[in-house]
């Protein structure tokens, strides 16, 4: 199979995106200390290459194209073409250093994913940036021209979304080593402090007192539920509930009232009408607004829990809706 068209411009204009070197110098230098000091969340090599199926999607590619462009190899054990460009991608990855991260979607076990990204025929590679899908090629291709297309992407990539990569440290150990643990109580202070001026309305300090936590311990996962709720709450404080639901309701069009009303609702304890709204959202939008949906919801995941069932729903239909 002859591999189409590599050219970006018909995805990403490119001829919209502005010359940014200075950006780009910045993001470079960024980079370099991140490395330099072995930056929180450096990873192995390894890392940079990962399975995915359709219960992961959501957390293990759309939540890292928010901070690294992820591209998708669909690929087969049967099909030929794919035994020589995996491989090529593979090495690509970790050649790149953390500019892109390679998911492998293994179609015959995926065959949602396959769907629902409209593959027709394999190898088929896909990039995801900033919850947007972007068609790269389809079969197998020459070495020049995926890496001019993985160059394409990654600058597209920093400029238009300020995205910088991940850090890799080359003496991190295997992906599953599990981490030191961290002594325990460290926090212990600073979440007390937080919780009491969450529970007297002290939004603005709920929140510093939660962000302080995270600056030093990002995957804190006390910190992040109350940092969520903190925000939450601070936004509906001030809101006129009356009006802001009639507001959504004249309006179904206006992404800024569909996410207030959806605070409202969560907070009201309608949890499914609050996700759905905001699906609902992102089905009707694109660019900025789709993008201003997808993480409000993102964030009132955060507020409910990763492991209730009403999340496991809405991920599923936000996936659905996104392609």
């Amino acid at each position: 199979m002859q591999p189409r068209n590599m050219s970006m411009s018909g995805v990403v204009d490119l001829a919209a995106v502005k010359a940014a070197g200075e950006a780009k110098a910045k993001a470079e230098q960024a980079r370099a200390e991140a490395s330099r000091t072995g930056g929180a969340g450096a990873v192995a090599p390894a890392a940079l290459v990962i399975d995915v199926d359709e219960a992961g999607f959501e957390r293990d590619v759309l939540q890292r194209s928010a901070e690294v462009p992820v591209v998708i190899d669909f690929w087969a054990e049967w099909c030929e073409p794919c035994k020589q460009l995996g491989p090529l991608l593979e090495r690509l990855a970790v050649e790149y250093n953390g500019r892109f991260l390679l998911a492998k979607v293994d179609v015959d076990a995926n065959q949602m994913l396959m769907q629902q990204f409209g593959i027709q025929g394999i190898p088929a590679v896909f990039a995801v940036v900033a919850g947007q899908a972007l068609p790269l090629f389809q079969g197998a291709a020459p070495e020049a021209q995926i890496r001019e297309t993985l160059d394409q992407l990654i600058q597209v990539g920093e400029e238009r979304f300020g995205l910088t990569g991940i850090v890799v440290d080359p003496d991190a150990g295997a992906p599953d080593t599990a981490p030191a643990e961290v002594p325990a109580g460290p926090y212990d202070a600073l979440l007390e402090a937080a919780a009491s001026a969450l529970d007297a309305n002290d939004f603005p300090g709920a929140i510093q007192a939660y962000k302080n936590v995270l600056s030093d311990d990002p995957g804190n996962p006390e910190a992040k539920l109350g940092l969520a709720q903190a925000e939450l709450l601070g936004r509906v404080q001030s809101m006129d509930p009356q009006a802001v639901r009639k507001e959504a309701a004249d309006s179904p069009g206006d992404v800024d009232a569909q996410i207030a009303a959806a605070d409202l609702d969560l907070v009201g304890g309608h949890v499914e009408d609050a996700f759905g709204r905001l699906v609902e959202a992102v089905r009707r939008t694109a660019g900025d607004d789709r993008n201003a949906a997808r993480l409000r919801l993102l964030e009132l995941f955060e507020v409910i829990g990763p492991e209730d069932p009403r999340v496991t729903a809405a991920r599923t239909a936000l996936a659905r809706v996104l392609f």
